[in-house]
């Protein structure tokens, strides 16, 4: 014996439901179908605003594990003393301080020739990673590139370009940054700190393990700086990210929202089956009252039909659901187990557990119709 005939046979309601059920099946089948597609608008669209949370997250990188120090300007601050530098290092007990000065130069190689940004850095190895050559320790001569100026200028390791007049020596082209960066390495090129204008610093930039490293690093250095006066301006990038997480939180939100739509449209087919159902059994309804079936009775076995319809629907539309979800992983993020996060488990408990609800509810009024009918008023018909 399978365990649906156990369970029909425990609960007779389910077994004479689904007797009911199967003596129209294009009916029921229209509203199972409406169900489905309830179902799966729900669970795939709260899917399609994880898959762009995520796909948004990729593109944006590993932006909150960094922060940018800079002075504060309002406050006659112009630049960052190595005093700054100092209390700054002392602050931060996980991650890579890097102080540095920057500008906007002529940079060219030949007959070639760009405007870029010049950052002067002791240890650009805190924030970049090479695509050709490789990054010193210590930058105290040469330069190295990025990946956009390197293209325009036609030059790899080895050659030589010139800043403002100056001549540098590549020592790397710096690999292209994909992401938002506090200081993007595509379209400049990084000297050694000295070989900038200027004494102090025009910012520093705090990479961190992780985002919550960061904004320790934040907290411990705004008490630290600006405990007397507001002498710099603390930027944590994690703070982007947290209002893009925001944002698409709204948007799927809504997305669900038009989704449930379609289930309270598939609630009132169900409505109107229910009712052309039990409009159809009046005579049947009223044979078993006469001998002796209780109100309660005829209750439990109309929304148990009404119930088989939600279930029938929410398994079915789960399954498409996932069905999606690996569909449209494996073409925006190109991985198909993405779909499988357990926030999107939720997206589809939620919609199953909805489109079952929708189903029975819309299940109550044909019940107590039925229910409360007499009899004899309705054998006579």
């Amino acid at each position: 014996m399978s365990f649906f005939d156990d369970l029909f046979r425990r609960v007779p309601a389910l077994l004479m439901a689904r007797r009911n059920l199967s003596r129209n099946r294009i009916r029921s089948g229209l509203a199972v179908l409406g169900i489905i597609i309830g179902v799966l608008a729900i669970a795939s669209l709260g899917m399609f605003g994880t898959t762009l949370r995520v796909g948004a997250s990729q593109q944006l990188g590993e932006i909150g594990n960094e922060i940018s120090i800079s002075p504060n300007l309002q406050e006659g601050i112009e630049e960052l003393t190595d005093r700054d530098v100092d209390e700054i290092e002392r602050a931060v007990t996980d991650g890579e301080v890097v102080p540095l000065r920057s500008e906007s130069a002529l940079v060219s190689r030949g007959q070639q020739q760009t405007v870029a940004t010049i950052y002067g850095m002791e240890n650009p190895g805190a924030l970049y990673e090479a695509e050709e050559g490789r990054i010193p320790d210590r930058l105290r001569q040469g330069a190295l590139i990025g990946s956009g100026t390197a293209e325009i200028l036609d030059v790899e390791p080895g050659n030589t370009i010139s800043v403002d007049g100056r001549t540098y020596r590549i020592a790397a082209v710096l690999a292209e940054e994909q992401g938002i960066s506090l200081v993007s390495p595509n379209n400049a090129v990084i000297v050694p700190l000295e070989d900038v204008n200027g004494t102090g610093y025009s910012q520093v930039v705090v990479s961190s393990e992780s985002g919550q490293a960061a904004n320790e690093s934040a907290v411990a250095i705004r008490e630290s700086l600006n405990e007397r006066e507001e002498r710099v301006n603390v930027f944590e990038l994690q703070a982007i990210t947290a209002g893009i997480n925001q944002f698409f939180g709204i948007i799927n939100t809504f997305l669900i929202g038009i989704g449930s739509i379609s289930l309270v449209v598939a609630g009132v087919s169900i409505l109107n089956v229910m009712l052309m159902s039990t409009i159809e059994r009046r005579q049947e309804i009223g044979v078993l009252r006469a001998v002796g079936v209780q109100r309660g009775d005829v209750i439990r076995m109309i929304l148990a039909e009404a119930g088989l319809l939600g279930v029938a629907g929410g398994v079915i539309g789960a399954i498409l659901a996932v069905g999606a979800g690996i569909a449209l992983n494996s073409f925006v993020l190109n991985d198909p187990l993405a779909t499988f996060q357990p926030i999107n488990f939720l997206y589809i408990a939620l919609a199953v557990g909805f489109g079952i609800g929708t189903s029975i509810l819309s299940g109550l009024y044909p019940a107590w119709k039925a229910a409360n009918e007499r009899p004899v008023e309705a054998l006579r018909k």
